[in-house]
């Protein structure tokens, strides 16, 4: 039996044309896929097969679909490889969801369910707010966090060494990045965001997000589990709600989540599900001691 963590894409990977591979040629991503439609009502499949992008950036849109794709990725490859066990979940954001789907602490259609509500909520908080995101790459931690003090701005992501996301009001966010470039700090690049993610401008959805989440029945976790908000493994089904409540508007520690589920599992190999490649990279960057994978179509299935 081959040991792995399992981990899953988050908002930022979706791409028209997602998972059509993997539907036609796998029955299992199939049942995922049209479940979905079943479950939302909408056809998620001809959203991510089809389009448009424009659409398919809208968040209440955009969550239930990469969730949708990454679980269809992953029932792909159980299909295959019988002889692969996951001893390890995480995902970036959005991707918890798909991780805790995997980790057995709800079903997938409780999960769709929740995501969808969660990207309607992060969509209206948009609409309410204005806000922006930019990318840190390189520079001193500490005169990043003063800059965002002082600009009255919040740190939205810690994604690997030498890369932070920083997030709200789109003017204070704009004028943390001249600061930043001033204080010698160049590589600072405004996202095209439709809001400030993981930001005190989210505290809104969040609050309304905890009651959607407080009405559904979470497990325990079947494998080790970490979590964004902390970074930490994660066991209790309380523990989980609340972090994943948290996680709206606080910041995503992905390096550690990366760091913690090495360090605490013997797995050497870490597969991505879901759209895009974006962990794989940050992974290579966080430099643990691990071999990556990615599946995100059917030809990707033939290379682990």
């Amino acid at each position: 039996m081959k040991d792995a963590i399992y981990v899953f894409s988050g908002q930022g990977a979706q791409a028209s044309g997602m998972g059509k591979d993997i539907y036609e040629k796998s029955e299992s991503a199939r049942f995922i896929y049209d479940k979905a439609d079943d479950v939302l009502g909408w056809s998620v499949k001809e959203l991510c097969f089809e389009g448009p992008d424009e659409k398919l950036t809208e968040s209440k849109y955009c969550q239930p679909a990469i969730y949708t794709t990454s679980i269809a990725c992953l029932a792909a490859f159980n299909e295959l490889y019988d002889d692969v066990r996951s001893i390890g979940s995480a995902g970036l954001s959005l991707g918890e969801f798909a991780a805790l789907c995997a980790a057995e602490v709800f079903s997938f259609e409780s999960g769709l369910e929740l995501v969808a509500e969660r990207g309607k909520l992060m969509d209206e908080a948009c609409r309410e707010t204005n806000g922006g995101m930019a990318s840190i790459l390189g520079g001193n931690i500490e005169i990043i966090a003063s800059v965002c003090k002082e600009c009255d701005v919040d740190v939205a992501n810690f994604n690997c060494p030498g890369q932070i996301v920083i997030s709200g009001e789109k003017e204070k966010v704009k004028d943390a990045v001249v600061m930043l470039k001033e204080k010698g700090i160049k590589r600072v690049i405004p996202l095209k965001v439709a809001g400030a993610f993981h930001s005190r401008l989210m505290q809104g959805a969040a609050d309304k997000f905890k009651i959607v989440l407080d009405k559904v029945k979470f497990k325990t976790p079947g494998i080790k589990t970490a979590q964004n908000y902390t970074g930490d493994l994660v066991k209790s089904p309380e523990e989980i709600k609340e972090n994943l409540y948290k996680q709206v508007s606080g910041s995503v520690q992905w390096d550690n989540c990366v760091r913690t589920l090495v360090e605490s599992t013997s797995a050497r190999r870490i597969i991505e599900f879901g759209p895009g490649a974006v962990l794989t990279g940050l992974i290579k960057r966080i430099k643990v001691n691990v071999t990556t994978y990615n599946v995100n179509s059917a030809e990707s299935l033939k290379n682990f």
